[in-house]
């Protein structure tokens, strides 16, 4: 039996005949904070969820279309955009294949994005859904809810797509940047340089009739709106900026730690010191009004928040 009795040591206690034996081990540093870490995540939810008047039994079925279901492992995933959901999909990919266990990386990044690859929680009869979510290993990973943003904002509307340009970076063209007589075709757009401001975005994030018009987009859809931290008791908490460490901790809870590898972070990631930076552009009233909007994403997820970009 393990004694957690200081963060610098581990008291290990075992009987040997009659008599007990006490010996005092040196813990693995990253074993030791990582697990504090989840525990403080799950208790920072636990705080910020108390009195919530909601049931999993409210929720519809579209409500668990982020949910990926790996039956063989009895893991639930749900995915957020923007954080590192194409690497845990590979690795659920790979999960799937016989052992040994291809290389995450050996698939190609938006093959793993077909709905047809997984199954969805969503499609499971309700009884079926409730016991799979009582016993398998639930866990997402969440990030900067500003810093996910310009992430979203690069993606989509920088290096946008046909259905993101019609969807979309047309919509906001018009109506936040007055342009008129806009091609159709997304390839023609970006040959005019044709792309919406960061703070254009952020417009468009404001505006009521956004809502009001459909719910927002996944890429910037507010992370406890996708995957209901307050109703799914969580495994595991991950957060993009210890993505990493958190990985290993969960495959070390799935025992797989020895089987497969999630993949190294390659992406060049919106670094902190950059956000004011790309928030110079958006008014001060506007930036309160954004935090507003996604203030339950960071203190759910015990992210700070901003002063430097919200206080005069």
């Amino acid at each position: 039996m393990f004694c957690f009795c200081s963060p610098t040591k581990i008291i290990l206690m075992a009987g040997s005949g009659t008599s007990g034996i006490i010996k005092i081990v040196a813990p693995h540093s990253k074993i030791l904070r990582s697990t504090k870490r989840q525990y403080l995540r799950k208790d920072l939810l636990r705080k910020y969820c108390a009195g919530v008047n909601q049931s999993l039994d409210d929720l519809r079925d579209i409500d668990f279309k982020n949910f990926i279901v790996d039956d063989k492992h009895g893991i639930i995933y749900c995915y957020i955009p923007k954080v590192a959901c194409t690497n845990w999909k590979r690795t659920l990919i790979a999960l799937n294949n016989s052992e040994p266990y291809p290389d995450p990386m050996s698939f190609e990044h938006n093959w793993v994005h077909h709905f047809d690859r997984f199954k969805l929680l969503k499609d499971f009869p309700q009884a079926e859904r409730k016991a799979k979510l009582n016993h398998y290993t639930k866990f997402l990973f969440v990030r900067d809810p500003f810093v996910r943003l310009i992430s979203a904002y690069r993606d989509k509307m920088q290096q946008y797509n046909q259905y993101f340009y019609e969807g979309y970076v047309r919509v906001i063209l018009q109506f936040y940047k007055n342009l008129t007589n806009l091609p159709y075709n997304h390839e023609v757009a970006k040959e005019r340089g044709l792309q919406p401001s960061f703070y254009n975005f952020i417009q468009y994030l404001l505006d009521p009739k956004t809502e009001k018009k459909e719910p927002f987009e996944p890429h910037w859809r507010q992370m406890f709106r996708l995957c209901h931290p307050c109703l799914v008791e969580y495994d595991l908490v991950g957060h993009q900026e210890t993505l990493q460490e958190d990985a290993q901790e969960l495959l070390k809870i799935l025992k797989l730690e020895d089987d497969i590898k999630f993949p190294p972070s390659y992406e060049n990631m919106t670094s902190r010191n950059s956000v004011e930076d790309w928030f110079q552009s958006v008014p001060l009233e506007d930036r309160r009004k954004l935090y507003k909007l996604y203030e339950r994403d960071f203190l759910l997820f015990g992210y700070r928040r901003p002063s430097e970009l919200l206080d005069e």
